[in-house]
């Protein structure tokens, strides 16, 4: 390969002192006419063999034997490792806790027609994953957020009324929690359990954001990931609730 400057040395060294009117002459001063393509950029690029055969395996002529190429773009490597790849490996690595709900009445002490409230045993925070690379001086880091947003209850079967809610997580002092003491939706079983078990279960929607560093904190880049979904579910007893009957007598004197 030569540069436009070193091609013009090349041309000037090997034909400067051809024959008038011979082949190479002229091929120089074809090149001459191009002016070496001084000022473009790219390569000029020079058919060489490692034998004499060349002339039987891949013919030659004026017009291939020296080529000029210019830059072009590289065709992108499917397996180079970026930011991007590393938040989808942080993404596949991150483990999210499942919710910590606590029932009111408790689980096995549920009733037919109370609202079932539901609150976070304590706050919840959000979780981070950092993917890194340090090789041979090539550095990068990726880093998945997840953010819990929103818990989902539901009944586990469709004797209740409503089947299932859906709370916005609040963000306090500790991290995110949960309270549906004042929320205008508790899911209400209308059909005791009976000798068996409902399946309530608790999942939490998590938004997912990614930066391009090891800092959690850094702005989210794109594209996005999907959200993630943490459940936990638990066996639920419902009973009939019990009347209290009083009798009363009176006496005769």
């Amino acid at each position: 390969m030569y540069t436009p400057e070193e091609y013009e040395e090349f041309i000037k060294g090997a034909y400067g002192g051809a024959p008038g009117g011979s082949p190479a002459e002229g091929y120089a001063k074809k090149r001459e006419k191009e002016k070496y393509h001084k000022g473009d950029e790219g390569l000029w690029w020079q058919v060489q063999f490692p034998d004499e055969t060349y002339d039987r395996a891949c013919p030659v002529t004026t017009e291939n034997w020296e080529i000029w190429v210019p830059p072009a773009d590289p065709q992108p490597d499917p397996n180079k490792v970026t930011p991007e790849v590393l938040s989808e490996l942080a993404f596949n690595s991150t483990k999210l806790p499942t919710p910590p709900v606590e029932l009111q009445p408790r689980a096995d002490r549920l009733l037919v027609n109370l609202g079932t409230r539901v609150a976070f045993k304590g706050d919840l925070d959000r979780v981070w994953t950092t993917a890194s690379l340090d090789y041979k001086g090539v550095q990068l880091a990726a880093t998945t957020v997840a953010t819990p947003v929103a818990l989902k209850v539901d009944a586990g079967t469709a004797d209740a009324d409503p089947q299932s809610c859906t709370y916005d997580l609040i963000k306090g002092k500790d991290g995110y929690t949960a309270n549906s003491e004042d929320a205008g939706c508790n899911v209400t079983y209308l059909r005791a359990s009976g000798n068996g078990t409902y399946p309530f279960k608790a999942s939490i929607t998590w938004k997912v954001t990614w930066t391009d560093s090891a800092d959690p904190d850094g702005p989210p880049r794109q594209p996005g990931l999907p959200d993630g979904l943490s459940t936990f579910e638990q066996d639920v007893t419902v009973k009939e609730a019990q009347a209290v009957n009083r009798s009363s007598g009176i006496g005769h004197g």
